[in-house]
């Protein structure tokens, strides 16, 4: 069953991959860095601090900080455990793949997606009711952890559990938000 899980998975990132092109390899490549993404963190902020407050968004802003942190430990962990070989690594696929940039780590399961998720779910489910359309917010996540796909270095597999724990992780961090405003942001 595990293989012919793998097998799919392979060839759906097979698929995804090939649909890339040289022409917009520079494009993913920025997709990728999370520092090109700092003017939408800026403007998303500075629109939370008006809405909320400097104190709330500091609030926001530590629960954010321990929620990546602990994210990204369990990445870590999990990469560690399962020491799946990324696509641009895996003899097996990456000769037959876009291999637009190569890391040496681990591939399972993805932390950019994990991450991603996780600062959006958090974000929607303590700011929905300030914002109308904030569920736009959920493209980032899934533009941001494609790019992995297309650059060759995480399966569709990766990005899914990912997801799967970055909303897990998001939502227990706004169960923990819930619980401790109160007791700082009375009322």
């Amino acid at each position: 069953m595990l293989e012919k899980i793998q097998e799919l998975d392979s060839n759906l990132l097979v698929y995804l991959n090939s649909l890339g092109s040289e022409t917009f390899d520079p494009l993913w490549l920025i997709i990728t860095k999370q520092v090109y993404w700092t003017p939408l963190f800026l403007l998303m902020f500075y629109l939370i601090y008006k809405k909320i407050g400097g104190k709330q968004t500091l609030y926001l802003l530590l629960f954010i900080a321990v929620l990546l942190a602990f994210t990204d430990q369990a990445t870590n962990f999990f990469k560690n455990t399962f020491q799946r070989l990324r696509p641009c690594n895996n003899p097996e696929i990456n000769t037959i793949i876009r291999v637009v940039q190569s890391r040496k780590s681990y591939s399972f399961f993805s932390g950019h997606a994990a991450n991603t998720m996780a600062v959006a779910t958090f974000l929607y489910l303590v700011l929905k009711r300030h914002f109308k359309y904030l569920g736009f917010l959920f493209l980032w996540p899934l533009i941001f952890a494609y790019s992995r796909i297309y650059l060759g270095l995480h399966y569709p597999g990766d990005i899914f559990t990912g997801y799967f724990f970055g909303v897990i992780f998001g939502f227990l961090m706004f169960k923990i938000y819930q619980n401790l405003k109160p007791k700082y942001f009375p009322g």
